[in-house]
């Protein structure tokens, strides 16, 4: 199993050589991926053992799918994920709130003519000029 789990290694893009603080404080060189190869590495493990994982990727991609479809979805998910970590639906509603506000705040220094990469502090001045 290693040596096909190596062998894929080689052939996966994007896989680098980092070196890295270990627990003893010793900088080693170990393998470092972005978030993707892990994913790519266990879709291409044969085992029975990875069957389940795979199965949660293809469900987690479905799901994002339906998402891109529709975004309310993403909103009703994160409405959920909220209520089961313990935050209130007035807490909740609050962070809804906040923010469209700061959607709407943001929208207006566009129309304005405000440019990303300001500090807050200028672009109060900035919106002031006009």
């Amino acid at each position: 199993m290693l040596q096909k789990i190596e062998k894929e290694k080689e052939n996966v893009p994007n896989c680098n050589v980092l070196k890295m603080e270990i627990h003893d404080g010793k900088m080693r060189v170990m393998d470092a991926a972005d978030t993707e190869q892990p994913f790519r590495l266990i879709q291409s493990i044969p085992s029975p053992k990875a069957e389940p994982f795979k199965l949660w990727l293809a469900q987690v991609a479905s799901e994002r799918l339906d998402e891109m479809q529709d975004p309310e979805l993403s909103v009703y998910k994160g409405l959920q994920q909220n209520l089961n970590v313990g935050y209130s639906e007035n807490w909740i509603n609050q962070r809804l709130k906040s923010i469209e506000i700061l959607k709407e705040l943001t929208n207006d220094w566009k129309k304005r003519g405000l440019k990303k990469g300001i500090q807050p502090e200028m672009a109060c001045f900035s919106l002031l000029a006009n």
